[in-house]
C-alpha cells in the first residue's frame, strides 16, 4: 500500500448457510486513490465482497471503515459510492445525458450545476458530442462510458467496478482497459475492481487481492503476485505455470534423482516447485535431461512440451531464433535449466 489506510476491511464475513463462508475474515487496506483489485475464479466470494461494500449486502461479521467510519449500518444512499454494473444498467428512454444526470436529479442538484457536473463527467470520458443520443445508437465500449460517467458524475468517495469489461469484445476489452485506467487516474478516485480476468487484473491494478474459496490468497503488487507468488494456488492461478513434484533434503531440491536450481531456504519434505515457462531454458546438456515431446508455434513464441526423465512434463516458451529455440525439434533429447531465483517452492 502506498500511503495510509484510506479504506480498512476487518475480518469481513459472509455466510450463504453453505458448507463455507462464500467471504471468510477478509481483512485489508486500501490507500486513497489506489486502484484495487479482486481477482479470483467464479464462486471466490469477490463479487459478493463488492455487495457488502455496496450495501446490497449485510456481512455476517467483520467491518468496513471509510477514513475510520464504519460504513456497515449505513444504506446505500449513504455511503458516497459510485457503482458500475456488468450490463452498464442504462435507461434506454434517455439520453445519455439524462442517464449521466439520474444520480444527481436524485439529490437534488440545481439544474445549473447539474449541467456543468454533467458535461465535466462527459468530458472526462470523452462523449461530449454524444450527449443527446439514447444508449441504442452507442457502441458498447461508449455505452461503458456513459455508465462510468453516471459513477463518477455525483463524486463519489469510492468508484465500485463489478466486470465492467466482461461485455466486451476481445478488441475492444483490450483498448478500453487502459481507457478506464487512464479515466481512474485522472479522477483519483479510490477504486474497488472485480475482476476473473488476470490480464487485466495485471495491467490495470496497483495492486490485486487474489481470492480463492472466500479466503484472501495474497494481495501485492502486480508483479510482486506474478513473480513472487506465495501459494500454490496464486502460482497456477495468475499467468502459466508448470508445477512439479519435488522433495526437499538438507536445503537442496531433487526432482527424481537430480538436484536442481533452487533458493535457499527449500523445506524438507514433499514439495512443489512452480517455474514458468518463459524462464525455462534450453541446453545441449545437463543434469536435468527431458525429450521434447511436442513443439507448437504461438506467434511470437514457440511453446516447447517437455518430458523429463522422471515422468514429469512442463512447458518451455521460446523464442523463434534463439539458441534454444534450434535445439527443440520433437523427440530430441535436451537439457533443462533455469535460474534459482526463478523457482517457487512450497511445502506440499
Amino acid at each position: 500500500m502506498t500511503g495510509p489506510a484510506h479504506i480498512r476491511i476487518d475480518g469481513l464475513t459472509f455466510d450463504y448457510g453453505g458448507k463455507r463462508p462464500a467471504v471468510d475474515r477478509l481483512s485489508f487496506d486500501i490507500a486513497k486513490g489506489e486502484f484495487i483489485g479482486l481477482l479470483g475464479p467464479s464462486g471466490c466470494g469477490k463479487s459478493t465482497t463488492l455487495r457488502m461494500f455496496a450495501g446490497l449486502l449485510a456481512p455476517t461479521a467483520g467491518s468496513i471503515t471509510i477514513d475510520g467510519r464504519d460504513i456497515v449500518s449505513r444504506p446505500p444512499w449513504e455511503r458516497n459510492l459510485g457503482l458500475v454494473f456488468q450490463s452498464y444498467a442504462l435507461f434506454p428512454h434517455m439520453t445519455v445525458a439524462q442517464n449521466v444526470a439520474f444520480g444527481l436529479s436524485l439529490r437534488k442538484v440545481g439544474k445549473d450545476e447539474m449541467r456543468a457536473r454533467v458535461a465535466e463527467a462527459l468530458r472526462v470520458v470523452r462523449l461530449e458530442a454524444f450527449a443527446e443520443r439514447r444508449p441504442a445508437e452507442l457502441s458498447g465500449g461508449q455505452q461503458q462510458r456513459v455508465a462510468i460517467a453516471r459513477a463518477i458524475v455525483i463524486e463519489p468517495e469510492i468508484l465500485l467496478l463489478d466486470e465492467p469489461l466482461s461485455n466486451l469484445d476481445a478488441r475492444l476489452r483490450d483498448e478500453m482497459r487502459f481507457e478506464l485506467r487512464d479515466i481512474q487516474t485522472r479522477t483519483g478516485i479510490t477504486t474497488l475492481f472485480v475482476t476473473h480476468d488476470q490480464q487485466e487484473a495485471l495491467t490495470m491494478c496497483d495492486r490485486i487481492a487474489v481470492m480463492n474459496e472466500g479466503r484472501l490468497e495474497q494481495i501485492g503488487t502486480p508483479s510482486d503476485i506474478y513473480d513472487n507468488a506465495a501459494t500454490p494456488f496464486v502460482a497456477n492461478f495468475i499467468g502459466r505455470a508448470n508445477t512439479l513434484s519435488a522433495q526437499g533434503e538438507g536445503g537442496r531440491l531433487r526432482l527424481g534423482d537430480v538436484v536442481v536450481p533452487a533458493p535457499a531456504n527449500v523445506p524438507a519434505g514433499a514439495a512443489q516447485a512452480v517455474i514458468r515457462p518463459h524462464v525455462v531454458r534450453l541446453t545441449p546438456s545437463g543434469p536435468l535431461m527431458a525429450e521434447v515431446t511436442r513443439r507448437v508455434f504461438v506467434g511470437s513464441m514457440i511453446e516447447v512440451e517437455l518430458r523429463l526423465d522422471n515422468g514429469q512434463t512442463l512447458i518451455a516458451d521460446l523464442r523463434p531464433g534463439d539458441p534454444d529455440d534450434a535445439l527443440a525439434q520433437p523427440g530430441a533429447r535436451v537439457g533443462v535449466d533455469w535460474r534459482a531465483d526463478d523457482l517457487r517452492v512450497f511445502a506440499a
